[in-house]
C-alpha cells in the first residue's frame, strides 16, 4: 500500500498525563510522523484541569496546522478554540453538539462495535465515525469491533471511519485497505519512545 492510498494517523492523548512533558513528547511525535488529528482525552472532569491542558496542546497542534478536539465535552471546545469533539456515547449526543458547534466543527463519534449506532450517528450529523477495540484488552466488558464491521462500512457508507483501541501491527496490517484512520493513544505513549512505538506499530502501511 502506498502512502497516498494509506489510512491517515489519529493521535489519541493518555487519559492522564503531565503537563511539564506531555506536550513535548506530543511535539516530538507530531514532528516524526503526518498526524491528521489529536484528540485530548483526559480522563479528568476538572474543567481548570482540562481547560490548561487544551491550552498547552492547542499551542502544540495549531502550530503544526493539525485539528484538536476534545473527548465529550464538547460545551468546552468553543470556548478553548479547539477544532471540535470526539463523543464516546454513541449517536446520542451528535445533534446537540452539532448544534452548539456549528456545521464547520469536526464531531466525531465512537460507536463500538454497534454499526447500526454508527449509521444512526452519520445520519445525525457526525464527520466520522470510530469503531473498537480492534484487539484484545485487559478491560471487560467492550465487544470487539471485528474487521468485519470496516469491511462492510468501506464499502457501503461513505463518512470516513476510524479504527481504535488495543491497536498492534498486525491489526493495522489487516485493517489498512478498510479503514480511513487508525486512532493510536496508548499503544505508544505508554512507551519510553513514542515515536520509535508508533514507526514499529504503522510500519506495516509505510
Amino acid at each position: 500500500m502506498s502512502e497516498t492510498d494509506a489510512p491517515q494517523l489519529y493521535l489519541i492523548t493518555p487519559p492522564e498525563f503531565d503537563l511539564s512533558d506531555f506536550p513535548q513528547r506530543l511535539a516530538a511525535v507530531l514532528d516524526a510522523e503526518e498526524i491528521a488529528c489529536v484528540r485530548l482525552a483526559l480522563a479528568s472532569h476538572d474543567e481548570d484541569r482540562i481547560s490548561r491542558a487544551a491550552d498547552a496542546l492547542r499551542e502544540v497542534t495549531h502550530a503544526r496546522d493539525i485539528a484538536l478536539v476534545i473527548e465529550t465535552h464538547f460545551v468546552l471546545a468553543e470556548r478553548l478554540g479547539l477544532d471540535g469533539v470526539h463523543l464516546t456515547d454513541g449517536a446520542r449526543s451528535v445533534r446537540k453538539a452539532r448544534k452548539a458547534l456549528g456545521a464547520d466543527a469536526i464531531v466525531g463519534a465512537f460507536c463500538g462495535a454497534s454499526r447500526h449506532e454508527g449509521m444512526n450517528a452519520g445520519e445525525a450529523g457526525a464527520d466520522y465515525i470510530a469503531f473498537g477495540p480492534v484487539g484484545d484488552t485487559a478491560l471487560g466488558g467492550a465487544d470487539r469491533a471485528e474487521d468485519e464491521i470496516f469491511e462492510w462500512w468501506s464499502q457501503m457508507i461513505e463518512l470516513p471511519v476510524v479504527a481504535e483501541g488495543a491497536l498492534d501491527a498486525e491489526a493495522v496490517a489487516r485493517l489498512a485497505p478498510v479503514t480511513d484512520f487508525f486512532g493510536i493513544g496508548e499503544e505508544i505513549w505508554r512507551s519510553d519512545d513514542p515515536r520509535g512505538a508508533l514507526a514499529a506499530l504503522i510500519a506495516p502501511i509505510r
